[in-house]
């Protein structure tokens, strides 16, 4: 059942990819102002439920609501107008063009980089250094946190009202991470609605505000980041290890 404060509901999504039945009756909140993270083990349907939020994969039956409006048969580019990022898990960058000609195709109201919202681009220049230094330099050159950095960043070039990320600390060594939750924490207190999918336990606990939690296709548990961060016995039947 969805409350006042969603920005977007999932009500018994259900997702095919050719013959396989992906998803089986997703319910899913993602308050307005908070960070939700999508907990479950590999193979969980985590990833489907993002790329069927954003239209990559279309729902086979239920009702996906983003800010009071039914947007389950939109197409992507529909879904993304409404101000909805999505970051990949393999962060789909333009490796041959550089981190400034990757940014300017996800900033919509540009054609030159000088038309580019100059105090939002210093405002992301503080929240990724990595951008700023490697500005000129082509994308495919920089080190995986450097991509990840950059792919959050391109997201975010305009204002959005919800960023969607699949597994950002994938991968990272411990002080990318760290730079990265700071980010995000921060991106959060801007007012973007965020929902994270994530594996790092860590770092959902440090950042999480509501949680869910995927199993089998379903979600099985939905609450509080700091409840189940306290409940070891929840984390073990749920996760089948503690936070």
């Amino acid at each position: 059942m969805s409350a006042p404060d969603d920005l977007l509901t999932l009500q018994d999504v259900h997702t095919h990819i050719g013959a396989y039945h992906i998803l089986h009756g997703v319910d899913l909140r993602v308050p307005r102002g908070e960070l939700t993270m999508l907990l479950g083990r590999n193979g969980a349907g985590k990833t489907t439920t993002l790329r069927t939020i954003m239209g990559l994969w279309r729902a086979s039956s239920g009702s996906i609501r983003f800010a009071g409006q039914e947007i389950t048969t939109f197409d992507t580019p529909r879904i993304a107008a409404l101000d909805i990022a999505y970051v990949p898990e393999n962060m789909g960058i333009f490796a041959d063009l550089t981190v400034q000609e990757n940014m300017l195709l996800a900033a919509r109201g540009a054609r030159s980089a000088s038309q580019m919202d100059e105090a939002r681009l210093q405002w992301i220049f503080s929240l990724f250094p990595a951008v700023k230094t490697f500005w000129s330099h082509p994308a495919g050159k920089l080190s995986g946190g450097q991509k990840q950095m950059l792919a959050v960043a391109r997201a975010i070039v305009e204002p959005r009202e919800l960023l969607i990320v699949d597994e950002p600390s994938k991968g990272l060594a411990p002080a990318i991470i760290n730079n990265m939750i700071d980010a995000f924490a921060q991106l959060k207190h801007s007012g973007v609605s965020i929902l994270l999918v994530e594996q790092n336990i860590n770092f959902a606990k440090r950042l999480g505000d509501s949680v869910a939690v995927m199993d089998g296709g379903r979600v099985v548990h939905s609450g509080s980041m700091r409840a189940l961060a306290e409940d070891t016995a929840l984390q073990r039947s749920l996760l089948g290890l503690a936070l």
